[in-house]
């Protein structure tokens, strides 16, 4: 068995966003003391780029001003923290400078399309210099600051790991990005961002981070690289991060999920979004837990101020439930943070983490339904229903398709929008095949030329206009769809359909009603507000049996009205859906509450399941106890069952096991636990 070096083990970072005037008021041992008390084994401190945090005598490397004299702060911090064997990743952040140097140097920075730099903090109130945007492919992220520092750090200090902050590509119409451009592509930058070809950005950070990631292996290879990779919400709209351009040159990713509630509580983040990036994360074979990045603040406009708790507790969980390693992110240290509830919090979470890394260092997840992932809202839409219905899942984004993956889960789901290429459509083909259960959302007619015969459906079909005052009814072949759902006829419908015409040997399961009054007219006079057409054959579901296997066709956008309206009987109906492709394979059950995630994961003679809490109105104000939780598994992987308990909450459990499945019900769920079959 190979011995796994300390960065492949399991790790809880906190990182200290360190404030230059603060300098004075480090004390090194106190705060490896502190981070060890905080259950941390690893720590992220400021080191170079924007500040040098050490005596650099790299020319134009900007030396914190406060820095102690008498001694090497860095140096000091590196002691300590060994000491109680906390690990030490230096920060380093090259996406700025002082504006002096952009006026010795101005070919090291971003320009707009009007010629002139791109500057942050003009209206800064205090005695700061101005700080100018670099350019990822300029002089200075590159051979002419960035890597002499790095190579100076490593030289000198004997760090840990290296983590590179803000390395992100901003548009940027330099000379030198022109050039670029015309030589990867052969014509010229376009003036808008909104053009540039899709792997621009990823390209260009590649490029830089590589001549880095380069010289670092050079001179001290057991140092790893971290570095960001993007989600759903970065890249611009349905552009997602190529994770192997990532892996190409850092041993381990992380991401942000910014609960940014100070932009008010029409704009409030996804709840779920902390889980997604851990699932994003995971998605690549044979890679390392992704790490969780979770800032303390409710936005970088109060970040010396926490979160409400609940929220934080809730916000937290879900990076460790989703197989990620938690990495906390704190504006100050310890002696500096004025809201304590933070450093409670964070201690809280770390010691239940702890309680799970011996069973979940090596887990995999026992998702029985794969979610192919563009980024595009429709994905978010079934990932949000999977969320809510405690249903197990997986993502594979577009750039790593196989059928070996495909085959790894009886159920795959193609969200609307997915860009359905002749290999694709034969990958897909293939699945069903072989036994594989498809389902396809998708309301683009052309996208679908080639694959009407295979779910079912004749090349007479057109994308409708976006619909109002319409609905949806089940047919009599679709009462399987109407779990929970038993004394509904009609569900609401909105925008776009595919009319299509089903089949020989097609099944309709639903169907549209089509709108009854324009919008001007649905609400008066109530005596007109008959159906004008209470039924038509127009399909919104149908299922075809492929040789093998079968498909499920949605031609209506089922994920955009569970996203944007988010009605529990949207999440019903997807969950049906999935239920009725599955069958009795479905593995694990439970019941359906909304606001509660439950991640399975198996292991060597183990099942671990994770609940995490969120149920209320966010943010939330209280972390709201759910009692007499009960589910349901089918532990295939163990051969008997030993006992069933609660690892972190240590609630009492009851169980029983009977007909193959394993019936348990938890007491008492406060905001996170995991169950443990043995």
């Amino acid at each position: 068995m190979v011995k796994k070096t300390w960065w492949q083990k399991p790790l809880r970072i906190i990182q200290y966003n360190l404030q230059v005037k603060d300098t004075p008021m480090m004390n090194p041992k106190k705060i490896a003391e502190d981070l060890k008390e905080l259950e941390a084994n690893a720590v992220v401190l400021n080191v170079g780029g924007i500040y040098a945090w050490y005596p650099s005598k790299i020319k134009y490397h900007h030396i914190n001003e406060y820095l102690p004299t008498e001694y090497d702060l860095l140096e000091e911090l590196l002691r300590e923290c060994h000491n109680l064997d906390i690990k030490v990743i230096a920060r380093f952040d090259f996406s700025k400078t002082d504006d002096y140097v952009y006026l010795e140097k101005p070919s090291w920075f971003v320009c707009d399309t009007d010629k002139k730099p791109r500057i942050y903090g003009k209206d800064r109130m205090g005695e700061w210099s101005l700080l100018v945007t670099t350019c990822v492919n300029g002089g200075y992220r590159n051979e002419d600051l960035a890597m002499p520092v790095v190579k100076e750090v490593l030289d000198n200090y004997k760090i840990d790991g290296i983590f590179f902050n803000a390395p992100h590509v901003e548009e940027c119409h330099c000379g030198v990005c022109k050039s670029k451009y015309f030589n990867l592509y052969g014509k010229e930058l376009p003036e808008s961002k909104e053009d540039f070809e899709p792997d621009w950005a990823s390209i260009c950070l590649r490029d830089n981070i590589g001549k880095i990631y380069g010289l670092v292996k050079e001179i001290r290879p057991e140092v790893p690289v971290i570095l960001y990779y993007s989600t759903f919400e970065e890249g611009g709209k349905n552009r997602i991060d190529n994770l192997d351009d990532r892996y190409a040159t850092a041993d381990l990713i992380c991401t942000e999920a910014q609960d940014v509630l100070s932009k008010g509580f029409k704009r409030i983040p996804q709840s779920w979004k902390p889980a997604l990036n851990m699932k994003i994360g995971n998605s690549m074979d044979n890679t390392p837990n992704p790490f969780g990045i979770i800032h303390s603040s409710p936005g970088m406009d109060w970040r010396h101020t926490g979160m409400p708790i609940a929220e934080y507790l809730y916000w937290m969980s879900q990076v460790p439930a989703n197989k990620g390693n938690i990495w906390h992110s704190l504006t100050g240290f310890n002696d500096t943070i004025s809201d304590k509830r933070i450093l409670h919090s964070v201690g809280l979470v770390n010691k239940r983490i702890k309680k799970c890394e011996p069973f979940m260092e090596d887990a995999v997840s026992l998702a029985q339904v794969l979610l192919l992932w563009n980024g595009s809202e429709a994905a978010m839409g079934w990932a949000e229903a999977m969320m809510n219905t405690q249903y197990q899942f997986d993502l594979l984004d577009e750039l790593h398709l196989s059928l070996d993956k495909l085959k790894a889960y009886p159920v795959v789901l193609v969200p609307d929008n997915f860009n359905l290429t002749r290999e694709v459509v034969t990958l897909l083909q293939d699945f069903v095949s072989d036994g594989g259960k498809l389902i396809l959302e998708n309301t683009n007619e052309r996208m679908l030329t080639e694959l009407a015969d295979f779910i079912g459906i004749k090349q007479d079909k057109t994308t409708s206009p976006p619909l109002l005052a319409s609905y949806i009814r089940f047919e009599a072949e679709g009462q399987g769809l109407k779990n929970s759902l038993n004394e509904v006829e009609l569900l609401p419908h909105r925008e776009k359909v595919l009319y299509c015409t089903p089949g020989t040997g097609t099944r309709t399961l639903l169907t549209l009603v089509p709108p009854f009054a324009p919008m001007d007219g649905v609400g008066a006079p109530p005596e007109r507000a008959s159906m004008c057409i209470s039924h038509t054959d127009l399909p919104l579901c149908t299922l075809r049996d492929y040789k093998k296997g079968q498909v499920l066709f949605l031609p209506f956008e089922l994920s955009k009205l569970a996203l944007e309206y988010k009605f529990n009987e949207y999440y019903t109906l997807m969950k049906n859906c999935l239920d009725l492709m599955l069958g009795e394979q479905k593995q694990f059950s439970m019941d359906m509450v909304g606001g509660l995630q439950a991640m399975v994961y198996g292991g060597k003679e183990r099942i671990m399941i994770h609940l995490v809490n969120g149920i209320g109105q966010r943010p939330l104000a209280n972390n709201i106890p759910y009692h007499n939780l009960q589910l349901r598994i089918k532990p295939t992987s163990l051969k008997q069952i030993n006992d069933v308990t609660s690892v972190i909450g240590e609630s009492k459990i009851n169980w029983e096991e009977k007909d193959g499945y394993i019936t348990i019900n938890l007491e008492q769920l406060d905001f996170w636990d995991m169950i443990l079959i043995r």
